[in-house]
Protein backbone atom coordinates (compact mmCIF):
# COMPACT_ATOMS: atom_id res chain seq x y z
CA UNK A 1 0.00 0.00 0.00
CA UNK A 2 1.28 3.53 -0.86
CA UNK A 3 0.50 6.83 0.99
CA UNK A 4 0.46 9.84 -1.32
CA UNK A 5 2.28 13.16 0.59
CA UNK A 6 -0.82 14.98 -0.82
CA UNK A 7 -4.26 15.20 1.29
CA UNK A 8 -6.97 17.42 3.22
CA UNK A 9 -8.70 16.65 6.37
CA UNK A 10 -10.97 18.85 8.61
CA UNK A 11 -12.46 18.56 11.90
CA UNK A 12 -14.84 20.69 14.04
CA UNK A 13 -16.43 19.83 17.57
CA UNK A 14 -17.75 21.93 20.80
CA UNK A 15 -15.71 21.97 23.78
CA UNK A 16 -16.67 23.48 26.51
CA UNK A 17 -18.72 26.48 24.50
CA UNK A 18 -15.93 26.99 22.23
CA UNK A 19 -16.44 25.56 18.56
CA UNK A 20 -12.94 24.29 17.25
CA UNK A 21 -12.55 23.85 13.38
CA UNK A 22 -9.19 22.22 12.43
CA UNK A 23 -8.07 22.21 8.72
CA UNK A 24 -5.03 20.61 7.63
CA UNK A 25 -3.66 20.17 4.24
CA UNK A 26 -0.08 18.37 3.03
CA UNK A 27 1.72 18.62 -0.50
CA UNK A 28 4.90 17.36 -2.05
CA UNK A 29 8.03 17.95 0.47
CA UNK A 30 11.68 15.93 0.50
CA UNK A 31 11.17 17.06 4.22
CA UNK A 32 8.78 17.36 6.95
CA UNK A 33 7.78 20.86 7.08
CA UNK A 34 4.68 22.74 8.76
CA UNK A 35 2.61 25.65 8.94
CA UNK A 36 1.02 26.03 11.53
CA UNK A 37 -1.59 28.87 12.78
CA UNK A 38 -3.12 28.72 16.38
CA UNK A 39 -5.47 30.97 18.68
CA UNK A 40 -3.68 32.37 21.57
CA UNK A 41 -5.54 30.14 23.40
CA UNK A 42 -3.73 27.07 22.66
CA UNK A 43 -0.43 28.89 22.81
CA UNK A 44 0.86 27.20 25.63
CA UNK A 45 -0.08 23.67 23.80
CA UNK A 46 1.73 24.65 20.47
CA UNK A 47 4.70 22.21 21.00
CA UNK A 48 2.02 19.45 21.76
CA UNK A 49 0.11 20.39 18.23
CA UNK A 50 3.20 20.00 16.37
CA UNK A 51 4.05 16.58 17.86
CA UNK A 52 0.79 15.27 17.44
CA UNK A 53 1.15 16.26 13.71
CA UNK A 54 4.38 15.01 13.48
CA UNK A 55 3.65 11.22 14.28
CA UNK A 56 0.55 11.43 12.46
CA UNK A 57 1.69 12.87 8.77
CA UNK A 58 5.56 11.65 9.22
CA UNK A 59 6.67 13.78 6.10
CA UNK A 60 5.92 16.40 3.34
CA UNK A 61 4.85 19.88 3.45
CA UNK A 62 2.11 20.73 5.70
CA UNK A 63 -0.32 23.31 6.64
CA UNK A 64 -2.48 23.22 9.71
CA UNK A 65 -5.14 26.12 10.51
CA UNK A 66 -6.53 25.84 14.09
CA UNK A 67 -9.78 28.41 15.24
CA UNK A 68 -11.95 29.00 17.14
CA UNK A 69 -15.26 30.12 17.58
CA UNK A 70 -17.25 31.37 20.88
CA UNK A 71 -20.18 30.20 21.94
CA UNK A 72 -22.92 31.24 24.41
CA UNK A 73 -21.53 34.71 25.28
CA UNK A 74 -19.15 37.60 23.74
CA UNK A 75 -16.00 36.42 23.63
CA UNK A 76 -14.12 37.15 27.42
CA UNK A 77 -12.03 40.33 27.52
CA UNK A 78 -9.89 42.09 30.23
CA UNK A 79 -10.61 45.99 30.87
CA UNK A 80 -7.47 47.43 32.33
CA UNK A 81 -8.90 49.64 34.61
CA UNK A 82 -5.73 51.80 36.00
CA UNK A 83 -5.10 52.17 32.47
CA UNK A 84 -8.24 53.68 31.40
CA UNK A 85 -8.34 55.97 35.43
CA UNK A 86 -4.71 57.22 33.83
CA UNK A 87 -5.91 57.81 30.59
CA UNK A 88 -9.20 59.87 31.89
CA UNK A 89 -7.38 61.56 34.15
CA UNK A 90 -4.92 63.00 31.51
CA UNK A 91 -7.71 63.64 29.05
CA UNK A 92 -9.77 65.83 31.97
CA UNK A 93 -6.61 67.88 32.76
CA UNK A 94 -6.38 68.14 28.83
CA UNK A 95 -10.34 69.37 28.77
CA UNK A 96 -9.89 71.45 31.28
CA UNK A 97 -7.06 73.48 30.28
CA UNK A 98 -8.31 73.61 26.50
CA UNK A 99 -12.39 74.35 27.69
CA UNK A 100 -13.39 71.41 25.75
CA UNK A 101 -16.81 69.50 26.71
CA UNK A 102 -15.98 65.71 28.12
CA UNK A 103 -19.29 64.44 26.54
CA UNK A 104 -18.83 60.73 25.17
CA UNK A 105 -15.65 60.54 26.75
CA UNK A 106 -15.71 56.72 27.98
CA UNK A 107 -16.52 55.04 24.52
CA UNK A 108 -13.39 57.16 23.23
CA UNK A 109 -11.12 56.12 26.37
CA UNK A 110 -11.99 52.61 25.32
CA UNK A 111 -10.44 52.71 22.25
CA UNK A 112 -7.20 53.92 23.40
CA UNK A 113 -4.40 51.02 22.99
CA UNK A 114 -4.27 48.17 25.72
CA UNK A 115 -7.02 49.36 27.23
CA UNK A 116 -9.34 46.88 26.17
CA UNK A 117 -7.49 43.43 25.81
CA UNK A 118 -8.54 39.73 25.26
CA UNK A 119 -9.08 37.51 28.29
CA UNK A 120 -6.01 35.61 29.03
CA UNK A 121 -7.72 32.60 29.49
CA UNK A 122 -6.13 29.21 29.23
CA UNK A 123 -7.49 25.35 28.27
CA UNK A 124 -8.02 23.73 31.01
CA UNK A 125 -6.65 19.63 30.76
CA UNK A 126 -9.74 17.89 30.36
CA UNK A 127 -10.08 20.41 27.11
CA UNK A 128 -6.89 20.09 25.71
CA UNK A 129 -7.14 16.53 25.74
CA UNK A 130 -10.57 16.58 24.04
CA UNK A 131 -9.32 18.67 21.41
CA UNK A 132 -6.16 16.66 21.10
CA UNK A 133 -8.75 13.74 19.96
CA UNK A 134 -10.52 16.11 17.42
CA UNK A 135 -6.73 17.05 16.03
CA UNK A 136 -6.32 13.27 15.53
CA UNK A 137 -9.78 13.19 13.64
CA UNK A 138 -8.60 15.66 11.04
CA UNK A 139 -5.00 13.97 10.78
CA UNK A 140 -6.78 10.64 10.15
CA UNK A 141 -9.11 12.15 7.72
CA UNK A 142 -6.02 13.11 5.59
CA UNK A 143 -4.33 10.27 6.01
CA UNK A 144 -7.61 8.06 4.21
CA UNK A 145 -7.28 10.69 1.49
CA UNK A 146 -3.77 9.81 1.27
CA UNK A 147 -4.26 6.22 0.87
CA UNK A 148 -7.11 6.53 -1.97
CA UNK A 149 -4.97 8.41 -3.69
CA UNK A 150 -1.81 6.53 -3.05
CA UNK A 151 -3.98 3.44 -4.59
CA UNK A 152 -4.20 5.90 -8.03
CA UNK A 153 -0.86 6.25 -7.64
CA UNK A 154 0.62 2.13 -6.80
CA UNK A 155 -1.51 1.46 -10.05
CA UNK A 156 0.03 3.92 -12.59
CA UNK A 157 3.89 3.17 -11.06
CA UNK A 158 2.76 -0.94 -11.64
CA UNK A 159 1.81 0.01 -15.44
CA UNK A 160 4.73 1.19 -15.73
CA UNK A 161 6.93 -1.03 -14.18
CA UNK A 162 5.07 -3.85 -16.44
CA UNK A 163 5.71 -1.96 -19.54
CA UNK A 164 9.23 -1.51 -18.65
CA UNK A 165 9.08 -5.19 -18.52
CA UNK A 166 7.25 -6.12 -21.99
CA UNK A 167 9.94 -3.90 -23.52
CA UNK A 168 12.72 -5.55 -21.89
CA UNK A 169 11.16 -8.90 -23.16
CA UNK A 170 11.36 -7.40 -26.48
CA UNK A 171 14.85 -6.85 -26.60
CA UNK A 172 15.53 -10.05 -25.38
CA UNK A 173 13.75 -11.46 -28.59
CA UNK A 174 15.56 -9.13 -31.11
CA UNK A 175 18.98 -10.43 -29.15
CA UNK A 176 19.98 -13.24 -31.40
CA UNK A 177 19.02 -11.30 -34.30
CA UNK A 178 21.31 -7.79 -33.25
CA UNK A 179 23.91 -10.13 -32.48
CA UNK A 180 23.76 -12.14 -36.27
CA UNK A 181 23.67 -8.05 -37.58
CA UNK A 182 26.82 -7.50 -36.33
CA UNK A 183 28.43 -10.39 -36.87
CA UNK A 184 27.71 -9.89 -40.69
CA UNK A 185 28.33 -6.09 -40.21
CA UNK A 186 32.01 -6.42 -39.54
CA UNK A 187 32.76 -9.51 -42.06
CA UNK A 188 31.24 -7.48 -44.54
CA UNK A 189 33.70 -3.86 -43.16
CA UNK A 190 36.77 -6.25 -43.89
CA UNK A 191 35.95 -8.12 -47.00
CA UNK A 192 35.03 -4.42 -48.64
CA UNK A 193 38.29 -3.61 -47.16
CA UNK A 194 40.68 -5.76 -47.21
CA UNK A 195 39.04 -8.62 -49.42
CA UNK A 196 37.12 -11.88 -48.66
CA UNK A 197 40.98 -13.83 -49.11
CA UNK A 198 42.92 -11.38 -47.19
CA UNK A 199 42.65 -12.11 -43.46
CA UNK A 200 41.87 -15.44 -40.95
CA UNK A 201 38.33 -16.72 -40.79
CA UNK A 202 39.81 -18.24 -37.70
CA UNK A 203 41.04 -15.26 -35.74
CA UNK A 204 37.96 -12.90 -37.34
CA UNK A 205 35.59 -15.62 -35.28
CA UNK A 206 38.14 -15.14 -32.06
CA UNK A 207 37.66 -11.42 -31.99
CA UNK A 208 33.96 -11.70 -32.61
CA UNK A 209 33.37 -13.77 -29.86
CA UNK A 210 35.37 -10.91 -27.92
CA UNK A 211 33.47 -8.43 -29.20
CA UNK A 212 29.93 -9.88 -28.98
CA UNK A 213 30.99 -10.52 -25.57
CA UNK A 214 31.98 -6.90 -25.13
CA UNK A 215 28.54 -5.34 -26.58
CA UNK A 216 26.34 -8.32 -24.32
CA UNK A 217 23.44 -7.28 -22.30
CA UNK A 218 22.26 -10.10 -20.29
CA UNK A 219 23.45 -9.66 -17.34
CA UNK A 220 21.41 -5.95 -17.32
CA UNK A 221 18.87 -7.76 -18.54
CA UNK A 222 18.55 -9.92 -15.50
CA UNK A 223 19.27 -7.18 -12.88
CA UNK A 224 16.69 -5.12 -14.65
CA UNK A 225 13.84 -8.14 -13.76
CA UNK A 226 15.86 -8.30 -10.65
CA UNK A 227 14.92 -4.67 -9.81
CA UNK A 228 11.32 -4.53 -11.20
CA UNK A 229 10.40 -7.37 -8.98
CA UNK A 230 12.21 -6.02 -5.85
CA UNK A 231 10.21 -2.72 -6.76
CA UNK A 232 7.04 -4.83 -6.72
CA UNK A 233 7.74 -6.33 -2.75
CA UNK A 234 8.33 -3.19 -1.74
CA UNK A 235 4.89 -1.35 -2.28
CA UNK A 236 3.58 -5.04 -0.95
CA UNK A 237 5.39 -4.05 2.40
CA UNK A 238 3.33 -2.58 5.37
CA UNK A 239 6.11 0.09 5.45
CA UNK A 240 4.40 3.17 5.46
CA UNK A 241 7.51 5.91 4.12
CA UNK A 242 8.57 3.89 1.02
CA UNK A 243 8.95 7.03 -1.56
CA UNK A 244 12.57 7.12 -1.35
CA UNK A 245 13.46 3.52 -1.21
CA UNK A 246 11.33 3.34 -4.48
CA UNK A 247 13.14 5.94 -6.00
CA UNK A 248 16.43 4.51 -5.23
CA UNK A 249 14.99 1.58 -6.91
CA UNK A 250 13.70 3.34 -10.03
CA UNK A 251 17.64 4.94 -10.24
CA UNK A 252 18.97 1.47 -10.79
CA UNK A 253 16.33 0.65 -13.14
CA UNK A 254 17.17 3.41 -15.34
CA UNK A 255 20.93 2.90 -14.91
CA UNK A 256 20.38 -0.53 -16.15
CA UNK A 257 18.29 0.91 -19.21
CA UNK A 258 21.10 3.39 -19.95
CA UNK A 259 23.70 0.68 -20.15
CA UNK A 260 21.38 -1.52 -22.85
CA UNK A 261 21.18 1.46 -25.06
CA UNK A 262 25.06 2.19 -24.92
CA UNK A 263 25.34 -1.36 -26.00
CA UNK A 264 22.45 -2.03 -28.05
CA UNK A 265 24.08 -1.00 -31.97
CA UNK A 266 20.52 -1.93 -33.16
CA UNK A 267 18.19 0.55 -33.99
CA UNK A 268 14.73 -1.63 -32.79
CA UNK A 269 16.74 -2.21 -29.48
CA UNK A 270 17.54 1.17 -29.25
CA UNK A 271 13.84 2.39 -29.89
CA UNK A 272 12.84 0.21 -27.32
CA UNK A 273 15.28 1.67 -25.01
CA UNK A 274 13.71 5.13 -25.69
CA UNK A 275 10.46 3.99 -25.01
CA UNK A 276 11.37 2.49 -21.30
CA UNK A 277 13.07 5.82 -20.51
CA UNK A 278 9.93 7.04 -21.15
CA UNK A 279 8.00 4.61 -19.00
CA UNK A 280 10.86 5.19 -16.54
CA UNK A 281 10.20 9.29 -16.61
CA UNK A 282 6.48 9.21 -15.51
CA UNK A 283 7.26 6.49 -12.87
CA UNK A 284 9.91 8.97 -11.68
CA UNK A 285 7.05 12.11 -11.44
CA UNK A 286 4.57 10.19 -9.57
CA UNK A 287 7.17 8.73 -6.85
CA UNK A 288 7.66 12.66 -5.90
CA UNK A 289 3.96 12.73 -4.53
CA UNK A 290 4.70 9.36 -2.04
CA UNK A 291 4.82 9.39 1.30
Amino acid sequence: MLYSMTGYGRAEQTINEKTFLVEVRSLNGKQYDIRLLIPALLKPFEFDVRSTLNEGLLRGSIECTISIKQNGGAKPVVINTELLKAYFNQVSDLSKELDVPMENILSTLLKLPDVITQSTEVLGDDDWAAFRELLKRAIKQLNNHRIEEGKSIEADLLERINNIEELQGKVALLEPRRREKIREGLKKVLEDNVGKDNYDPNRLEQELIYYIEKIDISEETVRLKNHCNYFRSILEEKEIIKGKKLSFILQEIGREINTTGSKAYDADVQKAVVLMKDELEKAKEQILNVL
